[in-house]
């Protein structure tokens, strides 16, 4: 985009509301006169400095720390538009510290790294995190991603969460779990493939497993993936391995004729033949922005659920309806990390605010659904105290 002037550019609704940025820091307390002062900064501070000096798990109730997330990326997987680099991937960090507040009152900062070195990415994100109560991923292309979240997550003991796996992931089997409720099934006795084997897709196929899906093949550009391959990393290897019971090695094509469920992850297209090819009642996730892999309309003429990832269409799988529940309930109970069961417990929970209402176009709630962050936030806390990572 060429610009030409920045009044030129606040015609634009977008650049308009963008102007200055999307956040600002506010105080909670007054300083009117000088025994504010003194309490908020010298001589009283040094009091509250000291005893957390003595006690150091007293920054959680005497700091902001306990209530902020680190929003951090190196913006080398920005939405749709690849590695644009730190800087122009600040307005979505921001957008993202936006919701977090919106959703689930959870303070947040946006950081945008100028570095890509995984190394440097974790060393640097863990001399940040004294200063927050947990840190979500954002942005940061695959497979880099994963190592720098395992790394984090081994290192740290607060909260570590790379959206762009673990948010898609819970809202998509939070969507799945419904849609299989609509058409009378469990999730036991669904086939499903994935297109797509980067952050989301490696997230999704694994959670589903977590779920119990009953058989699932996960597919990257060159086709199904399968012990054996050529040419995976070792995250898609591991993938192989623990999944594609039914022997696939084809195209993403070939192996829909006969699935029950289509998740697209990937950016690529299926065609309408390969969508009518699939099983009878299918389910059909189209979540490829902007542009999904089959056009909701053509998918609908033969499948019996689809979603996608777009707000103009029913269905929207958006991670906003994850994140700040997730974050939120973990901050509750102080938890020392995420695992595996709060990520399915906040998927369960999403999917029961559906309720009654369920069909064909409402398998998921809306992210204005006000139930939404407090079912997840609930669901969260309590998953924790059961795995033993809460800490009050």
């Amino acid at each position: 985009m060429a610009v030409t002037s920045l009044e030129d550019l606040d015609l634009d609704p977008a650049f308009a509301l963008h102007r200055g940025g999307k956040m600002e820091i506010r105080s909670t307390v007054p300083v009117r006169d000088a025994d504010d002062l003194s309490l908020a900064y010298t001589p009283g501070v040094a009091r509250v400095c000291t005893a957390i000096a003595e006690t150091p798990e007293l920054a959680n109730d005497y700091t902001w720390v306990s209530n902020v997330v680190a929003v951090v990326s190196d913006g080398t997987a920005v939405l749709g538009l690849g590695d644009i680099g730190p800087a122009a991937a600040m307005p979505v960090m921001e957008g993202k510290a936006l919701l977090f507040k919106q959703f689930g009152g959870v303070d947040s900062v946006p950081i945008c790294l100028d570095c890509t070195d995984v190394d440097e990415l974790v060393e640097t994100v863990v001399r940040l995190a004294p200063s927050f109560g947990g840190i979500n991923l954002e942005d940061i292309s695959a497979p880099r991603c994963f190592e720098v979240e395992a790394r984090l997550r081994e290192r740290l003991d607060i909260p570590v969460f790379h959206d762009d796996q673990h948010g898609t992931a819970i809202v998509t089997l939070a969507a799945l779990t419904n849609a299989a409720r609509l058409t009378g099934r469990p999730l036991s006795e669904l086939r499903a493939v994935v297109a797509g084997a980067g952050a989301s897709g490696v997230a999704v196929s694994r959670i589903l497993l977590e779920a119990g899906i009953g058989d699932i093949c996960v597919s990257d550009s060159r086709g199904v993936l399968y012990s054996g391959r050529e040419g995976m990393n070792s995250f898609k290897e591991a993938l192989a391995f623990d999944t594609n019971r039914s022997g696939n090695t084809g195209s993403t094509e070939e192996a829909l004729a006969g699935a029950d469920v289509f998740v697209g992850l990937s950016g690529s297209t299926v065609s309408e033949d390969a969508i009518a090819s699939m099983a009878p009642g299918s389910i059909v996730f189209a979540l490829s922005n902007p542009d999904p892999e089959i056009h909701p309309v053509a998918a609908r003429r033969h499948a019996a659920v689809v979603a996608t990832g777009r707000s103009d269409f029913p269905n929207q799988i958006n991670n906003v309806l994850a994140f700040p529940g997730v974050f939120r309930g973990a901050f509750d109970v102080r938890a020392s990390t995420i695992t595996e069961n709060m990520k399915v417990a906040a998927a369960n929970a999403l999917a029961a605010v559906v309720g009654d209402d369920l069909s064909a176009d409402y398998v998921i709630p809306s992210p204005f659904d006000a139930r939404v962050a407090p079912a997840v936030a609930g669901a969260v806390a309590e998953q924790a105290r059961l795995d033993g990572v809460a800490r009050i």
